[in-house]
């Protein structure tokens, strides 16, 4: 793995929801966390285990690439791909902890300019920016 994170991610952090330990979505809401179908298998516990840590070790190494990316977008012009082939483009600013939302300003879209927005995660197809 590479080395720690000189500086941590910014985050901007969205107000609490409506059951007071939320943070605004419904744990049981659609982005709730789908669990993995499990199924048996004459397997050895050792061959699980060993399976299950190789994969944990993959999934870290995508999410610090991941975080990793968000740092080095902060402040840069970033164009994003939306649904329906719309393209925008901002200055990305910071996510939310739950990486749901991006927080960008300047945000150019076919209908002008909006000063600060929040775009939405799952409405962004693609992203990419100039390091």
């Amino acid at each position: 793995m590479q080395t720690p994170l000189a500086s941590p991610v910014p985050v901007l952090r969205l107000p609490r929801g409506p059951d007071g330990l939320s943070r605004g979505f419904a744990p049981d809401g659609r982005r709730a966390r789908l669990k993995p179908e499990v199924t048996e298998t004459p397997e050895s516990p050792v061959v699980n285990e060993c399976r299950e840590s190789e994969e944990q070790r993959v999934r870290a190494t995508l999410r610090e690439r991941y975080l990793r990316s968000l740092l080095a977008m902060v402040g840069r012009q970033v164009s994003f791909t939306l649904h329906e082939g719309v393209h925008v483009t901002a200055h990305f600013g910071a996510t939310d902890l739950d990486v749901a939302n991006f927080y960008v300003s300047q945000l150019q879209t076919p209908i002008g300019v909006q000063a600060e927005a929040l775009l939405r995660c799952s409405d962004i197809i693609a992203y990419t920016f100039k390091l």
